[in-house]
């Protein structure tokens, strides 16, 4: 009777490791395919070593910001930032 009992907890026990390594085997797999080319998600897991890291170079979001600037609307004489030798 304890031999049955026995084998019945070990191949529960097997069960849940077999099916544990088969779900922690997919996640390496689908975020090495897949997730791992998300920003949001490799901070969330604190993944800044990834090769991955910056696809895009610096000078890119300085042309990015500096066509941002040309599009806005002109400021009002409230919003524009006098500097101290104009001022004078």
């Amino acid at each position: 009777m304890w031999q049955s009992v026995g084998l019945t907890v070990l191949v529960i026990v097997a069960t849940l490791v077999c099916a544990l390594l088969f779900m922690l085997f997919g996640w390496y797999v689908v975020w090495q395919l897949f997730l791992s080319k998300f920003k949001f998600l490799r901070e969330l897991v604190g993944d800044a070593s990834s090769p991955q890291a910056e696809t895009q170079p610096s000078d890119a979001k300085g042309e990015r910001a500096a066509a941002a600037a040309q599009r806005s609307r002109p400021k009002t004489a409230r919003q524009r930032i006098v500097s101290p030798e104009s001022a004078t």
